[in-house]
């Protein structure tokens, strides 16, 4: 069951995490939290430990089919330390207009479960309130990627560890590129001259979007030199102390995007009208339009990309550097104030472990987290795939930066897409900067 992320989270990061669920929610307007969420932990001769997260606990009867890819994990941890993991469970009609990312912060805040499932922008919030456990001395963290540990790591912390990478690229239609002989894009001006032959050609809009993800784009090709270039930790912290400026990174992408637009590539006034897939994915599949960008899971998903009628190749975005991939990452954190915290370490332990994430990947089809598991990938997946193994990504999401990128970004992307000029998407970046650097130097004094 996909849910439908405009109805999640008003603040954006919530449609990520969404998309990473989709395979696993059992049932997102279910049986509902109860507003104080209590569990007896009393039991004689249980041990219990509490999980707050989008998604409930399949039925345990069910077959292991139809058993979602955590679940099996999880029980895994129940086996092996004898205890049992209680899924509280958010539901949009039990916190009316409080988003998951709200609901999440208030309850990390007020201790009152152990371990959550969590956006970028919640893991770098509580991170910085010094909220979430340091997780680095994990016997699972040894084995973790680069992108994830570069991508959780607050004030030298690792807070959160997630169970699968996901990574954003563009969706292309081979088929219609063979048809008019083009190859596929590696720079801007490539993937320019593309939209060009596309349009010319008969094809009113060679871009398909909507009002989420067009922000990937910008990301791409603002970032791809601090995060490919070898001194990306130097140039995170020159951001962090005003030294260099976010809006001198990303102008060159929104001035890229203003001009996809202003040639009609994209639709843009459409596009702020459309949910992520529901609305651009009808026309891409039906070989209207050749380009979507989505995420990793949807080239698996049957309810998205997974089996058109035509070579689908997924690859990354166009920059200067080649074909780059976008990684946002969420992660599971533990409560600083966990009332079972060694049991929840231990329970993290088990399900982020190589033969757990073995499992998980594999039912899900996903790059894992662990730089010792690989999974088979369909064809239409392994150009973005190679790009991760070499090494080669911009990040979306990382929490060591003052400024929240994957959520701001789209947010003002979105009023480029209205009508708002370059300079004045730029001026919103330097001001939320202005507000960063102000709360770093309060909590100084």
């Amino acid at each position: 069951m996909k849910m439908n992320v405009a109805k999640i989270s008003p603040k954006l990061t919530a449609a990520f995490l969404t998309a990473i669920m989709t395979f696993s929610l059992a049932a997102c307007g279910g049986k509902p939290d109860t507003s104080e969420n209590l569990v007896s932990n009393n039991e004689k001769g249980k041990k219990y430990i509490n999980l707050f997260g989008p998604m409930e606990k399949s039925k345990p009867n069910a077959t292991n089919a139809a058993r979602n890819a955590f679940d099996q994990t999880v029980e895994m941890a129940e086996k092996e330390l004898g205890l049992t993991v209680e899924y509280r469970t958010y539901t949009a009609e039990n916190y009316q207009e409080k988003s998951y990312d709200d609901v999440t912060l208030d309850r990390v805040r007020n201790n009152m479960d152990d371990f959550y499932l969590m956006n970028p922008d919640t893991i770098k919030a509580l991170g910085t309130e010094d909220r979430l456990v340091d997780l680095s001395g994990l016997e699972c963290a040894k084995n973790l990627r680069d992108v994830v540990k570069t991508a959780n790591t607050v004030n030298g912390k690792l807070v959160a560890i997630p169970q699968e990478v996901v990574a954003y690229g563009l969706f292309v239609n081979k088929d219609m590129f063979d048809q008019y002989k083009l190859k596929l894009p590696n720079t801007p001006e490539e993937f320019m001259e593309c939209c060009r032959v596309f349009k010319e050609n008969g094809i009113e809009t060679p871009i398909g979007a909507n009002r989420w993800w067009l922000e990937t784009f910008v990301l791409a090709q603002g970032f791809a030199d601090l995060y490919n270039g070898g001194n990306t930790e130097a140039e995170v912290e020159a951001l962090n102390k005003g030294e260099a400026k976010y809006s001198d990174y990303l102008r060159p992408g929104f001035e890229y995007l203003k001009e996809l637009i202003d040639k009609g590539y994209i639709d843009a006034k459409t596009a702020l009208t459309y949910e992520a897939i529901e609305g651009e994915g009808a026309d891409f599949l039906a070989q209207k339009t050749p380009i979507v960008m989505a995420y990793w899971g949807a080239a698996n998903s049957e309810t998205a990309y997974g089996k058109p009628d035509f070579n689908m190749q997924v690859i990354g975005f166009p920059t200067k550097l080649g074909q780059m991939p976008v990684v946002p990452i969420t992660g599971y954190g533990v409560c600083a104030g966990a009332e079972h915290l060694d049991d929840t370490l231990n329970v993290l332990d088990v399900i982020l472990s190589d033969e757990a994430l073995q499992l998980y990947s594999e039912h899900n089809k996903v790059i894992s987290p662990s730089k010792n598991v690989e999974v088979d990938c369909i064809p239409a997946l392994e150009p973005l795939r190679d790009r991760i193994k070499e090494n080669i990504y911009v990040l979306g999401s990382n929490a060591g930066m003052d400024v929240e990128q994957w959520g701001n970004t789209c947010l003002i992307v979105r009023e480029l897409m209205g009508g708002a000029s370059v300079d004045e998407c730029m001026a919103q970046f330097d001001k939320l900067q202005e507000e960063a650097l102000s709360k770093s130097d309060s909590s100084k004094n």
